[in-house]
């Protein structure tokens, strides 16, 4: 009951007139980036850093949540009418909801992602309210040695289990954590791999990172790689844009099942929504497959409405391992933890002791946030495809002017735009290697986090490193880890013995 009381004045604060707006910006933004191509919520979040930094906390978060929703939304409306998702997470809803959109059922397919998507962040949303202040109990029990597991678990998870290579993953891993070391030892006082120049000595920027590698580094890419690629004809959505009580009655078994799906991996660092939309989907195949007349493969509305039931249930989950635990599960989650700290706030137990107004405001947007989507996407879909006709130099022209301006606006030093250059240009390198960029900045995030945490635990044992392995928690933890790695192994050793014979 405690819980329904804090939300309720949660709603007080979420629905005055100027939160209300951040919502419904935050909204729009992340459907808008969502829809364009190469484009998503990472993206969005990340270009959205340096100028949030004149609204207060608040305001700033509730439009954070609307744009990391809304970027679901807005990837699976490309999917589907153009078979490009936009992120990996709506890979799996492009399978049978392009095919679905292939043979005029357009409409009924964006209307079964829109409202799988509602379903599955509405619930999710409200185990948030329940589950988020039991985590952060449970974290406040943590010491030095706990969140150095936790943050070990974050990297091996995100680095080697989730991506297809584990040796560019934890190079990639191992760049962040470089960049993030590089300053003024916050302990000792000494300088750290800054070369001998003073511009070094408060580290390099994170907003600077995140947009350079995310935003100018996608920018540098399209320009080179992708500028002579056709797009592929976008389907034009004609017909009734609702469900039939027919197809109600056979997506909702398929909304439930992915939502159950789904919810684990918010609070489990594995990458995001890609796994749990590929099991969705893969379970609902499975499904299909015992029936009379299969329909996977001709446009099967179970197909399409699992994983987007499921990616949202994740990111609903996310925000709540976030908020409690401090613990980022993807890139765009990690860049969320980056805005936290700008703020001086760090997402954790003592966050909803010491920010109480500003949690329970955030979980309540997530509601409304959830409506407000299904308003401006249930009969907007085909209005917002029209943004695909934008053409590339000038979208791209403009993503990068307004990289240099919120970089420069937040740090008024030439040496920061110099900076956001270079990073770019290994974000550009990155892409053509094939180095997944998720890994780079948890490790920027999570670095900071994980050498407190392990200097601490060391100095309070006299250097005794088995004090990184005793007590219940980390034992957890540790073995946690190792079961994901095995498995890991596991479906590795499967699919080459498959693809071998």
């Amino acid at each position: 009951m405690e819980s329904l009381d804090l939300l309720f004045g949660g709603f007080a604060d979420a629905l005055s007139w100027q939160n209300l707006i951040w919502v419904f910006v935050g909204c729009l933004l992340g459907t808008a980036v969502g829809v364009l191509p190469g484009l998503g919520s990472s993206m969005a979040v990340a270009l959205l850093l340096p100028v949030t930094f004149a609204l207060e906390p608040t305001a700033a978060f509730i439009m954070f949540s609307g744009v990391y929703f809304g970027g679901l939304f807005g990837d699976s409306t490309m999917g589907i009418l153009m078979n490009t998702p936009g992120q990996a997470s709506a890979i799996a809803s492009t399978f049978e909801g392009h095919k679905m959109a292939l043979s005029g059922r357009a409409p009924q397919a964006l209307a079964t992602a829109a409202i799988g998507a509602f379903i599955g962040g509405i619930i999710a949303a409200g185990l948030v309210v329940f589950v988020a202040p039991q985590l952060a109990s449970l974290a406040s029990s943590f010491g030095p040695a706990e969140f150095f597991a936790l943050a070990l678990f974050a990297f091996v998870a995100t680095s080697s289990v989730v991506t297809d290579s584990a040796i560019k993953g934890v190079l990639s891993l191992a760049l962040g954590l470089g960049i993030a070391v590089i300053g003024i030892d916050g302990i000792s006082g000494a300088p750290r791999f800054t070369m001998g120049s003073p511009l070094l000595f408060d580290g390099i920027s994170l907003v600077t990172v995140t947009v350079a590698i995310l935003a100018l580094g996608e920018v540098f890419y399209v320009a080179t790689i992708k500028r002579h690629r056709r797009d592929g004809q976008m389907i034009q959505a004609t017909g009734r844009p609702w469900l039939s009580r027919a197809e109600v009655k056979e997506a909702a078994p398929a909304w439930l099942r992915g939502t159950a799906i789904g919810l684990p991996f918010g609070v489990v660092p594995a990458g995001g929504s890609e796994i749990p939309t590929f099991l969705a989907y893969g379970a609902e195949r499975r499904i299909d497959r015992r029936r009379k007349d299969p329909q996977f493969g001709k446009g099967a509305i179970r197909g399409l409405a699992a994983p987007e039931a499921a990616g949202n249930a994740t990111t609903g989950m996310a925000m709540g391992a976030l908020l409690a635990l401090g613990l980022p599960i993807s890139a765009t989650a990690a860049m969320m933890l980056a805005a936290f700290r700008q703020y001086g706030l760090q997402p954790g137990p003592l966050l909803f002791d010491r920010a109480p107004d500003l949690v329970w405001a955030l979980l309540a947007s997530f509601f409304v946030a959830m409506v407000v989507l299904l308003i401006i996407n249930l009969p907007f879909a085909m209005l917002w495809a029209k943004l695909l006709l934008i053409p590339r130099p000038y979208l791209y022209a403009g993503i990068t002017v307004f990289c240099a301006l919120g970089i420069y606006a937040t740090s008024s030093s030439s040496f920061d735009l110099l900076m956001l250059l270079a990073v770019g240009l290994l974000g550009f390198l990155m892409r053509m290697a094939d180095y997944p960029l998720a890994p780079l900045i948890i490790g920027m995030v999570l670095g900071p986090l994980a050498e407190t945490s392990l200097r601490e635990a060391l100095m309070s044992a006299d250097g005794d490193p088995a004090t990184l392995v005793d007590g219940p928690i980390v034992l957890v933890l540790y073995a946690l880890l190792l079961i994901a790695i095995l498995f890991t192994l596991r479906g590795k050793i499967t699919r080459r013995t498959r693809r071998d014979a």
